[in-house]
């Protein structure tokens, strides 16, 4: 009888917040592949929808060798049906943090994973945030930190915006970046052995 070899995990993101969740299942990735993907949404485009769509375009966007699975991850913030992605600058990052401010918004996570077979499967992690009223000089403050960039919704909850928290219900790592509970199941469809 022969024995499978393992399957190699590629980690599709250069996030260093991915690294460190997937780190926490107790996972290294064999290799780390920047997808080049277009992010802007499609019109009328479904912050759910949206997600989803970016997730898999950024598997798809990583070349697979034979026993390789690959993970990607996407994170947006969804205001309503206004899709609140990666602010492009300071003045966008205090407009966005303006509307979360004393309010509900969703962030939603969505990875896909392709096996080695080329099957892919994805999950859409939906965790409700609520932030208390914000100061402006708060917001200003924040800003200053430098913590927003690069970051959907213009915060980063494992940081300083955590304090603007009230409520969370929903997946703490999702809101990070990558939804470890719907991560490790579909590691482990694609044969990815975890403890």
């Amino acid at each position: 009888m022969t024995v499978p070899t393992p399957a190699a995990l590629v980690l599709a993101s250069t996030s260093p917040r991915r690294l460190e969740l997937l780190g926490r299942l107790g996972l290294v990735p064999d290799r780390l592949a920047a997808p080049d993907i277009d992010e802007r949404p499609l019109r009328a485009e479904d912050p759910r929808a949206y997600v989803l769509r970016l997730a898999q375009a950024k598997a798809d966007a990583v070349s697979r060798a034979d026993g390789e699975v690959i993970l990607a991850g996407d994170t947006t913030i969804a205001a309503g049906r206004r899709i609140r992605g990666k602010p492009d600058d300071a003045d966008d990052a205090r407009a966005m943090l303006r509307l979360l401010s004393g309010r509900r918004h969703h962030c939603l996570s969505a990875i896909a994973v392709i096996d080695r077979d080329g099957a892919t499967r994805t999950r859409l992690s939906d965790t409700i945030v609520a932030f208390r009223p914000l100061e402006p000089a708060e917001i200003d403050a924040y800003l200053l930190t430098d913590e927003w960039v690069g970051k959907a919704g213009a915060y980063a909850i494992q940081g300083r915006a955590e304090a603007f928290v009230r409520f969370l219900h929903g997946s703490h790592s999702g809101v990070v970046g990558l939804p470890l509970t719907e991560t490790r199941t579909l590691l482990r469809w694609a044969g990815i052995a975890l403890a």
